[in-house]
């Protein structure tokens, strides 16, 4: 097993864990974009979005509402934040490890790309 994020998971690799369950987990990202920079993944390898299937959907919706929650403990909820999913090499994904990023705590960029 390589994968960094599967590592994190089966606690091999320390990371600052602020929430699982049974299906994902979120830490906080050890290369920041923001002050707030978290890091919510499914719990399950999946390699990107490209690769799921229509049965772990679900997940997706899992992840949104686990970010959301971080956001109001984490008090960016009310000024705002960025939810991302990097698919691929030229979309920036750096681990073939489904993720989505909870960014925030300061005025963000306009620009995408």
């Amino acid at each position: 097993m390589d994968c960094v994020f599967c590592q994190i998971v089966s606690g091999n690799i320390p990371s600052d864990i602020l929430y699982q369950d049974e299906e994902v987990i979120a830490f906080r990202d050890i290369n920041t974009e923001a002050p707030t920079h978290v890091l919510i993944i499914p719990k399950k390898h999946i390699a990107s979005l490209n690769t799921l299937s229509a049965a772990e959907l679900p997940v997706i919706g899992r992840m949104v509402s686990v970010a959301s929650d971080l956001a109001k403990k984490e008090g960016i909820a009310d000024r705002g934040y960025r939810l991302v999913f990097n698919c691929g090499e030229e979309g920036g994904q750096l681990v073939t490890h489904l993720h989505m990023h909870l960014i925030g705590g300061r005025k963000l960029s306009d620009a995408l790309g």
